[in-house]
Parts: structure tokens; sequence; C-alpha cells
């Protein structure tokens, strides 16, 4: 897929990114009609995910003992880089869905037959940085107990919040790569992810902003004991669609 004639056909040139409301007013738009398609997109990738991770378990024999913990910890890596396959689908899904072209929820699968070596090798990086991130709660994990001190229980929660944080982190400078990848083959994954973070490179404000401006809609699921987050979760990648769009119209 090559959304650069959709581009120029679409879109009126831009000389500013639109704000969060409105790449989640066009969004909403764009998904109209494709709410059920992304459902079960997004169902098919959870249920291949469990089973995955079920499988993991299995094969690890479980995180009872510490050698258990590290064989979990290491397949668990193997199965996050492959979820850079269905990174890649969902990001073709999507641009399909804002570039006005029609999409299926088999269309998450894309990813596998579309240069799925390069979708592996940036979804490696991203789950390194991840991984790096979580190292610090992976070794407190080890030592904090109910009788430890407020200073080990603190630094523990501090290693939750760094885990948690660095993946965002990761994805503002890195997040467009799985889009570049559909607009930009020729790319090698290292170039993709280069791209991304000259696309980035001031506007990582924005797309944190884009994200926070989900939030309360989030918090307010769970009053629905999560069931909205099927509407919320689709509508969200597609405002990050839209957000790509802007970028590669604002480089050209």
């Amino acid at each position: 897929m090559n959304s650069d004639n959709n581009f120029d056909q679409e879109y009126a040139p831009c000389c500013g990114l639109r704000s969060s409301s409105e790449l989640k007013a066009s969004a909403r738009e764009h998904m109209f009609g494709y709410y059920g398609a992304a459902i079960g997109a997004g169902i098919l990738v959870s249920f291949s995910t469990v089973c995955l991770t079920l499988m993991a378990l299995i094969f690890t024999g479980g995180t009872g003992t510490l050698m258990g913990t590290f064989l979990y910890s290491a397949v668990s890596f193997v199965i996050s880089v492959v979820t850079g396959l269905f990174s890649s689908g969902f990001a073709y899904f999507y641009l399909k869905i804002v570039c006005g072209q029609y999409a299926v929820s088999g269309d998450v699968f894309y990813g596998f037959r579309f240069f799925p070596e390069k979708a592996l090798l940036v979804q490696f990086w991203l789950s390194l940085f991840a991984c790096l991130g979580d190292l610090p709660r992976f070794i407190l994990a080890a030592r904090v107990t109910l009788s430890s001190g407020y200073d080990e229980l603190l630094l523990y929660a501090a290693s939750i919040l760094l885990s948690g944080i660095v993946p965002v982190i990761a994805s503002l400078f890195y997040g467009q790569a799985f889009f570049l990848l559909h607009d930009f083959p020729q790319y090698s994954a290292r170039e993709l992810l280069s791209a991304s973070r000259r696309l980035m490179a001031g506007h990582k404000h924005k797309l944190l902003c884009l994200y926070l401006s989900f939030l309360p809609l989030m918090l307010l699921s769970l009053f629905s004991c999560g069931i909205a987050m099927l509407w919320i979760i689709p509508c969200m990648n597609a405002a990050l669609a839209e957000f790509y769009l802007d970028l590669v119209r604002k480089s050209r």
C-alpha cells in the first residue's frame, strides 16, 4: 500500500498539524461503518496473543521458580517481537480506513505477508527498549516482600512506573515506523526507525497530547467493565493513523 496518492487526492496542502480534537473527529468520521471490522480484528489479535502467552506458560512451566521466570521472560520477549507482525497489520488496516479504502478484519494479518522481516526488526528494537525499562522492576520484584521497608517499596513503585513510561517514550520517537513501512517498503528497518524519529522531531508533545486525550474515555470505560474499550481503541488507532497522515503531509 502506498497512500502518497491519497494525500494529494483527499487533502489540501497543510501548514500545520490538526489538534487532538480534530484528529479524533476525523477518525470517528472515517471509522463509521468499520467498528465491526475493527472489533473483529482486535478480537482476532487478542485471541492469537493469548494463545501464544498460554503456550509460553506451558512451555516454560510457569513462573514458580527462578529458572521458570527467566524462561518465561525470554519467551515473552520473543512473543512481543512477533506482535510486530500484528502491529504492521494494524497500521495497514487503519491506513486503509483513513485513506478511504475498503478494509476487512483479515487485513491485520497483512504484516505476515508484507515484509515481515522488517516488521519483526522494528518490533525487536521497540521490545528491547520496553525490556530495558522493565529490567529494574524485574530485579526488584525478587527482593520486595510484604515485610520490605518503605524505601524498598517506594523504589519498587518507581520501577513499575518506569516500566510503563519507557514504552510510551519509545512510541513517541518510533511509533510511526509501522505506518512508514507501508508507504515506503523500500526502506530497511533501521531507515524506518530513523524516518520515524525525523518525522516526530518537534511533534512528540502533539502525539502525547493525543494519547492523553483518550485517557478520560478509558477511565469512564471502567463503568462498562471495559466493554467500551472495544470502540475506544479502534477510534484511538484511527486517530493515530490520522496523525501519521498529518506528519507526512507536513514533511512534503
